[in-house]
């Protein structure tokens, strides 16, 4: 399959009949972030993998794209779809990957399939645009560098535990996606783990009613509560020291285990010191018993 000549007008030099994949990032809100080369590129590929068809002939009628071909390809069936697309490409067809909105890869589905063009030697372009994290982090004025996207969190507790553990001595900001029903509780363990840190919480991204609220962790009454769908989350570094040393949990604990029940002692010690959760202090207190 020859490749379309406005494809060909956007890439460095290639053979005109060698398959091609394209990543192309897609508008995160404001449909005028669309750029002109990802309309070239859309519209001149053969065939569009979308992770949701129906966003993107929502997307393309609202943008009078014309789409010769879209196949659904998403976290689900990526690896079914996988060989069929990669078939495709060796025969010379050029590919769209595009997600529901921002950039493939980044949180969504894809990463399979350019890892296999990779190894199989078929060309992969970016073809660049929205991003929620780098966007989100452009305009909050929290410490853009250096930044770990950790894509959405673990739905439940002890995975969040987990996640935020592993970064509590990391001096990077965190930013993340969650879904609205779980904002509260992932911010209670965030501070739970982490401390005090700066969030801002982004709704609305590039869209009318786009809007940056900014607060500490722990400060729940100025949780944002009136939320829609997915928002993008920054955790700023830490400020302060990152982690309690064991020692003065140790003996934190000891002492308020004199009076309170282990469990309610690990609970209240956990409101002083930084990098420790309930769980982690109840154990150290338990450990420290078996070995006396």
């Amino acid at each position: 399959m020859p490749t379309n000549s406005a494809i060909q007008d956007s890439l460095p030099d290639f053979p005109s009949d060698s398959g091609r994949l394209f990543i192309v990032a897609t508008p995160i809100g404001n449909r005028e972030d669309f750029s002109p080369r990802a309309r070239r590129i859309v519209e001149g590929c053969d065939l569009v993998l979308a992770e949701d068809t129906r966003r993107l002939l929502a997307l393309a009628r609202e943008l009078d794209l014309h789409v010769k071909r879209v196949m659904s390809f998403h976290d689900h069936n990526e690896e079914e779809k996988e060989p069929e697309v990669l078939a495709l490409l060796k025969g010379g067809a050029s590919v769209a990957l595009v997600s529901d909105a921002g950039t493939p890869l980044v949180a969504d589905p894809g990463f399979r399939l350019v890892r296999s063009c990779r190894k199989a030697g078929i060309a992969v372009h970016p073809i660049p645009g929205p991003s929620a994290p780098v966007t989100a982090l452009s305009a909050a004025g929290i410490a853009p560098l250096p930044y770990t996207f950790l894509g959405f969190l673990p739905r439940d507790r002890a995975g969040r535990v987990r996640l935020f553990s592993s970064f509590a001595t990391v001096p990077t900001t965190l930013v993340f996606f969650e879904r609205k029903d779980r904002l509260e509780a992932s911010l209670a363990d965030a501070h739970e783990i982490l401390g005090a840190r700066e969030v801002a919480v982004c709704r609305e991204l590039t869209k009318i009613h786009e809007e940056f609220c900014f607060f500490r962790l722990g400060a729940t009454k100025e949780y944002p509560r009136d939320l829609l769908g997915e928002v993008t989350v920054i955790l700023g570094p830490a400020l302060e020291r990152q982690v309690t040393p064991e020692k003065e949990v140790l003996a934190l604990v000891r002492e308020r285990a004199r009076e309170a029940k282990p469990r309610q002692a690990a609970k209240m010690v956990q409101e002083l010191v930084q990098g420790w959760s309930a769980k982690d202090i109840y154990d150290l207190l338990l450990k420290e018993k078996d070995a006396g």
